[in-house]
């Protein structure tokens, strides 16, 4: 006969498999291969077919039939210039080329902070070739808790910085999670953003980080009922940012003041490749 804690621990597991597939799918963060950003005037990039630019208007590309550029949404290849617009912290799978059927790489188009960005996604990245699933922490039924959602009455916008130094960030705080981790005697309060219209998020710091961990990881939880406040919240589910696996990632820090002063031992570790 199965108990409550054998339930959650089964989730658990499908929660991994399924976290594990969608890194592993084509042209995912594993793939990330570099990251360059757009000059106002035409330029070549490193390893990129074709001439690109970017101003606070758009994104420009030029290329021809020679270079082997198609357009991922329709198929159709580049001949000429297309052009793309975006609102920052947008990004698009643009075009694609290499490989025997064409679409080895594709190439993403980002807009950070401003400016915009192209990142290469390479179905032979060396790192999404090796993955073999992220190493986890055995699962603990005690760090399943019972915690506390305080909203704010309207969002706050907090200055963060990223993963990347040339881009800053802003962190949507929507309200505070007070809880308190197990044989602690100290009360935590951590900012949240929303991550959906019922899913809430907290990034944060905690004791092991560039030891067993990332440098930062976050868990994301359902939003309390209407007219409650009480959540759980599940650290066997803090994974990494995409930053954790790529040095091409713009992933925003935890606010400064989300910082877990104790080890939690729960959740993803730091990857084995990177």
């Amino acid at each position: 006969m199965s108990t409550p804690t054998d339930d959650v621990a089964d989730q658990w597991l499908r929660f991994r498999a399924a976290r594990n597939k969608d890194l592993a799918q084509a042209h995912g963060w594993l793939t990330l291969t570099s990251l360059q950003w757009l000059l106002d005037d035409p330029a070549a990039l490193d390893g990129v077919p074709g001439l690109w630019s970017g101003t606070g208007t758009g994104a420009v590309l030029s290329a021809s039939t020679a270079d082997g550029l198609v357009l991922v949404e329709t198929g159709q290849p580049v001949t000429g210039t297309v052009t793309a617009t975006l609102a920052d912290e947008e990004s698009l799978l643009w075009v694609r080329y290499g490989g025997h059927d064409g679409g080895q790489v594709v190439v993403e188009l980002a807009r950070r902070g401003g400016r915009y960005a192209v990142r290469t996604r390479d179905a032979a990245s060396p790192v999404f070739l090796a993955f073999d699933g992220v190493p986890v922490f055995d699962f603990r039924p005690e760090l399943v808790l019972d915690a506390r959602f305080e909203a704010y009455e309207q969002p706050v916008d907090v200055p963060v910085r990223t993963a990347n130094p040339a881009v800053d960030g802003a962190h949507r705080t929507v309200g505070e999670l007070a809880f308190r981790l197990p044989e602690s005697d100290k009360d935590l309060r951590l900012q949240v953003s929303a991550e959906g219209p019922q899913t809430l998020a907290m990034a944060f710091h905690d004791a092991t980080n560039n030891q067993s961990t990332a440098a930062w990881r976050k868990v994301t939880f359902s939003a309390p009922a209407p007219g409650t406040s009480t959540v759980t919240v599940d650290f066997n589910r803090a994974v990494n940012y995409p930053s954790a696996f790529t040095p091409y990632g713009t992933c925003p820090m935890p606010v400064g003041s989300n910082i877990i002063g104790e080890p939690v031992e729960a959740g993803e570790k730091l990857p084995q490749q990177r």
